[in-house]
């Protein structure tokens, strides 16, 4: 079996969804909120599940989550703008509800948070999707990708404020929690690592699809680059038998919960054959086996080099809590940055309710309130692609895999008005169950329930119109525009 020399990603990507008055309270439930969303979807594609001219895929998820899947690319450039293209659409899609709605005579802001966790404690996900070969037994494989990416979290892990019986704590992934194997079928149930269900969309006697939904979303360009680039190279070191030090462990799911809550990677986990390893010295492992594997097979250039260049220093600033050379690609040495400003201008601990207001509005994509876009805008963050790439693969899939044939027919459609030819297989209607798993929801609004603490340590009354402790909400809220731009003050970015 040798390495793939042309590989395909595809990342799917689940976002949040509310939408709130201008008091800061829920306007309208998810699944309302969601048809205002896809109303002009469903016009011209005559299903709240189409594919678009860029070849890529837009659809509602159980539980009125929007979703987008981007269509198949070769390279890592291609992969990064198409994902990047989803908040895009979508935040283009989100101001034209506003529009619909205010013509509706509804008043109501709808926001879209590229996270993965809600206030009830469900999880919704960011995908990845890798073309392997059908060679030899994926177990193999699978037996040095688990604890890769168990550990992987500490160089890619988007952030999270997490509530412990013991207070308040950092976490570096918002996935983590979220685990229950490490390979198997399941997908909800019991949310694996490695995704085995198998569709490769390609010849299946030599190909298989890795679904990969362990990671979490990222914001940051340069963090989803790492992402992506290191899971490739590793997969072509392994494809190639090469062999390393096997970190198979003893008890995965305590693993990656107990490394999540460690942002030094100094935590010893315990491993299948006795011994102990921690997140930081494992990954050191995999990053100098990668690299080396890189420069021997000529791939050690271009994008690929400036990930594995990341990657070292990416694990030298966790060796040495010295952040610099990192602290504008990495997402959660990003938000925890902010965070420790808000912290220290203002006398906050993590278990204040603006702090966990502060983490949510990193993730919202659009792009004058959300924190990072604020970052990107203001150029404190490093890039891998320029807007103009954006804004091109919003509508033009990629030129060399089979996207650029089905983005070709969905724009031939379009202009033909015959888009009911081209309606991907129907999924589950929104609301029902899905393998006996109830659809997941916001069962509590997260931020309206922060804005009260917020209001009351201010000696203020609570919002008019809120809901009693207890009721179900239907999404997560944020305040009204003058505490957004609180926000962007207390963050230090306007």
């Amino acid at each position: 079996m040798t390495a793939l020399q042309r590989r395909i990603f595809g990342i799917e990507t689940e976002y949040g969804l509310t939408c709130v008055a201008p008091d800061g309270t829920r306007r309208l439930t998810p699944d309302d909120a969601a048809r205002f969303l896809f109303r002009k979807v469903v016009q011209w594609g005559k299903s709240s599940n189409v594919f678009l001219a860029n070849g890529s895929r837009l659809y509602l998820d159980v539980g009125s989550h929007p979703e987008y899947a981007t269509c198949e690319c070769d390279n890592f450039r291609d992969a990064i703008a198409h994902e990047r293209a989803g908040d895009a659409i979508l935040h283009q899609m989100a101001l034209e509800a506003e529009d619909t709605m205010r013509s509706e005579g509804i008043d109501g802001k709808v926001f879209l948070f590229k996270n993965n966790t809600d206030s009830a404690g469900n999880s919704y996900g960011c995908h990845e999707n890798y073309l392997v070969g059908r060679g030899g037994d994926f177990a193999d494989i699978a037996r040095f990708l688990v604890p890769f990416f168990i550990t992987r979290q500490l160089i890619v892990g988007a952030g999270k404020v997490v509530q412990t019986g013991k207070g308040a704590h950092f976490a570096v992934s918002q996935r983590a929690d979220h685990m229950w194997d490490g390979v198997s079928s399941a997908t909800t149930r019991s949310r694996p690592i490695i995704n085995t269900r198998d569709e490769p969309h390609a010849d299946a006697e030599l190909y298989r699809r890795m679904h990969v939904i362990v990671g979490d979303s990222s914001m940051s360009q340069t963090t989803n680059l790492l992402k992506i680039a290191t899971t490739h190279g590793l997969l072509c070191f392994l494809e190639e038998r090469r062999t390393m030090r096997d970190f198979t462990m003893e008890n995965p799911v305590k693993a990656i919960r107990e490394i999540a809550l460690d942002p030094t990677g100094r935590t010893p986990v315990r491993l299948a054959n006795g011994t102990t390893a921690t997140a930081l010295e494992i990954q050191w492992e995999y990053c100098n086996a990668v690299t080396a594997h890189a420069a021997e097979a000529g791939t050690h250039d271009g994008l690929m080099s400036r990930a594995l260049d990341l990657w070292r220093r990416t694990l030298n600033a966790i060796e040495t809590q010295q952040f610099g050379t990192v602290n504008t690609e990495i997402d959660w040495v990003l938000k925890k940055a902010i965070l420790d400003r808000a912290a220290a201008k203002h006398g906050m601990d993590l278990d204040d309710p603006r702090m966990a207001q502060l983490d949510m509005a990193y993730h919202d994509i659009n792009r004058s309130r959300g924190l990072y876009n604020l970052l990107e805008r203001q150029g404190l963050v490093e890039r891998v692609v320029r807007d103009l790439d954006v804004f091109e693969a919003k509508s033009v899939p990629p030129q060399t895999t089979r996207a650029k044939l089905r983005g070709d027919f969905i724009r031939r459609a379009k202009e033909a008005r015959r888009m009911d030819r081209f309606i991907p297989p129907s999924r589950p209607e929104i609301g029902t169950d899905v393998v006996g798993q109830s659809p997941r929801r916001f069962d509590r609004c997260r931020i309206c329930t922060l804005n009260r603490k917020i209001d009351r340590r201010a000696g203020q009354p609570d919002h008019p119109g809120q809901l009693a402790p207890g009721k179900k909400f239907g999404g997560d809220c944020v305040k009204s525009p003058h505490d957004l731009r609180w926000l962007a003050e207390l963050s230090q970015l306007s």
